[in-house]
């Protein structure tokens, strides 16, 4: 059965703006009769279990529930493990040694993205690919071999979206399987067919959706949904004042998320009743606190 997802990494408590997204993923899934389902995307050595804890719990109080139990990245290492070893098999992928300043520093293609891989370890020959690894005194990364430069996915908000897909990581130096990969492998064995969240992320879904074809998974359906900004227009942030529900507390929490959606329920079984996508608010919500 098809599902829809939230998926946040716990590296800080949920701010409105998440919880509002998470409102929106709910929302999206239960309007087209999928299951609804909690990831925690914990892979990354910057997350503290105790904060995912906080956040399932958040979400729990705002009337967000999973409808399985929740799964964590970090319990599922041998799945990731399993699509890098098949890609590894199929010459599908090759050892990059380049840093982040390499890659700034290299020439680019005309029209390439800031921080777009040049292809600079693509093709080195087996003995220069030995000198790299003793110089670089590091393991390398692993990034895909990829046939294509851009990539098309369609967006039920922003309708057709063409995006870069360079050769992406997909295992990074330090052995943690990459975003981009662990998102999509998660997805497919879940059943996740339907992806919601903040529009910062749309630049991504290209590269996840031609790995996803590549691996032989169906696409899932896309939703970007504006972000929550400041007053200055950048990210919501502590600094903003009372941006957590245990600052704001769940009524009040509910009534602006509400507020923002034009909606006049304030619990999420109540913003079903009025859901509809293309009613959505399509600029970013600048929050204010009360």
């Amino acid at each position: 059965m098809s599902a829809g997802r939230f998926a946040p990494s716990p590296s800080a408590d949920l701010h409105i703006g998440n919880l509002r997204t998470a409102v929106l993923a709910w929302l999206f899934a239960r309007s087209t009769g999928r299951r609804f389902l909690l990831r925690v995307e914990d892979l990354d050595d910057r997350t503290f279990p105790e904060i995912g804890q906080r956040q399932i719990a958040d979400l729990a109080a705002i009337g967000v529930t999973s409808d399985e139990p929740v799964q964590w990245q970090s319990a599922h290492r041998d799945r990731y493990e399993q699509v890098i070893d098949q890609l590894i098999e199929a010459d599908m992928v090759y050892e990059c040694y380049c840093s982040r300043k390499d890659i700034l520093q290299a020439p680019r293609a005309p029209h390439a993205p800031e921080g777009a891989y040049p292809g600079t370890c693509r093709d080195l020959t087996d003995t220069e690919r030995q000198r790299r690894r003793a110089e670089i005194g590091r393991p390398p990364a692993l990034r895909l071999r990829t046939d294509t430069f851009s990539y098309t996915v369609t967006d039920l908000l922003h309708g057709e979206y063409t995006g870069l897909v360079d050769d992406f990581v997909v295992r990074r130096g330090d052995g943690v399987p990459a975003y981009n990969l662990a998102v999509v492998v998660d997805d497919a064995a879940s059943g996740v067919d339907q992806v919601v969240r903040g529009d910062d992320l749309l630049p991504s879904s290209p590269r996840q959706a031609y790995l996803a074809r590549l691996l032989g998974h169906p696409e899932p359906t896309y939703a970007h949904v504006p972000l929550v900004l400041n007053a200055d227009g950048a990210r919501l942030a502590k600094r903003d004042g009372a941006v957590t529900l245990a600052e704001i507390g769940v009524q009040r929490a509910l009534r602006q998320i509400a507020e923002s959606l034009d909606y006049r329920a304030t619990d999420v079984e109540g913003m079903l009743a009025e859901f509809d996508p293309q009613r959505l608010p399509r600029q970013p919500w600048i929050y204010q606190p009360d």
